[in-house]
């Protein structure tokens, strides 16, 4: 009966049971075996070598992303409604020790190539204003909405015209590569992305989220000074491994897609249901209705929990473990009004 959020949901068996299988002496910090492993275990994931590093939350890996590609006195292009924007505390400005960001448009909290020049265009080659040095997208969007492989490459070809960094926000990435049916890769380093924040918290894991550097060869200083990042950030857990364990578990046998492709089958169980309520098409784990407050109370009271979102919207977020049997009642309930 509960619709309000996916960090809600519960962790899934194969991640209690990897945790119970780490549970033995190996080496502190990320030393241990299962952490050593991620590098390896990415970069076929990526059919590319890539670095990769585990922390325990999406905030810290969207803003130790950012502190690599954005100097203090830079500035990083993102969405208005982006999460590094409304929903993390001021946390990229700490992180980045001072960055700005600069504020795009577009539907469905999606920037395009031209909302992005917007934004840079007016900017003067002028030590009085703050220059961009990267740009932030966020895959699935905050309104659940997916760039296409196309679509990052659009604006992954604009970030290396204007010698910008590109970072993706990919609390919800399993949900966009399932929707789209594409490969990892096509989503990512081929289409420009530099650094990926990869979800799992959201997606069946309990405190473990992956920061994955493309182009290693190219730019390592990006991975390398982010190590001490993370240390002087305290976010180097002293048992490590029970976070890369719940990587692995996710990454085995693709369950992290399986997990989405769950997710967002709920969605469109709701969204046949919504109609023209639809704020939003329904493209990863996110329905976003039209209801007046009446009708959303009416929906409370049948033991339906969700946010309200803006004036007239509802937020219905379905997760891995959301049966067809579970959401059928909500779906019925949504067609009714």
């Amino acid at each position: 009966m509960r619709f309000f959020s996916d960090n809600a949901a519960p962790v899934h068996p194969a991640v209690f049971a990897a945790l119970e299988q780490a549970n033995t002496l190996d080496t502190a910090y990320d030393g241990d075996g299962w952490s050593r492993q991620l590098d390896q275990r990415f970069s076929d994931l990526f059919e590319a070598k890539v670095r990769a590093l585990w922390v325990p939350t999406g905030t810290s890996a969207n803003c130790l992303a950012l502190a690599a590609l954005c100097p203090p006195h830079g500035a990083v292009v993102c969405h208005h409604d982006a999460h590094i924007q409304n929903d993390e505390g001021g946390a990229p400005g700490f992180y980045t020790h001072g960055a700005k960001l600069l504020l795009g448009k577009g539907d469905g909290a999606k920037l395009t190539p031209a909302s992005i020049a917007a934004v840079l265009d007016p900017i003067r080659n002028d030590v009085h204003q703050v220059q961009a040095h990267a740009i932030s997208i966020t895959n699935a969007t905050e309104y659940g909405c997916v760039y296409t492989p196309n679509e990052v490459a659009a604006i992954g070809h604009l970030a290396r015209e204007r010698r910008l960094g590109l970072h993706m926000d990919g609390a919800r990435f399993a949900n966009a590569v399932a929707h789209l049916g594409c490969t990892p890769a096509d989503l990512t380093w081929r289409a420009g992305v530099d650094a990926l924040s990869f979800g799992f918290v959201k997606n069946g894991g309990m405190s473990a989220e992956a920061l994955i550097f493309f182009r290693p060869d190219l730019a390592p200083e990006l991975f390398d000074a982010t190590l001490y990042r993370r240390k002087r950030a305290g976010l180097l857990l002293s048992k490590g491994r029970y976070l890369a364990a719940q990587i692995h578990a996710l990454l085995d046998h693709d369950l992290w897609l399986d997990n989405a492709r769950a997710s967002n089958a709920g969605a469109r169980m709701l969204a046949e249901a919504a109609g023209d309520r639809l704020v939003y098409p329904v493209e990863a784990n996110e329905v976003f209705l039209r209801v007046t407050a009446a009708e959303a109370e009416k929906l409370r009271a049948k033991g339906f929990d969700f946010y309200d979102w803006g004036v007239g919207e509802a937020r219905l977020v379905t997760s891995w473990d959301h049966q067809p049997d579970a959401i059928r009642p909500l779906a019925e309930a949504i067609a009714a009004l």
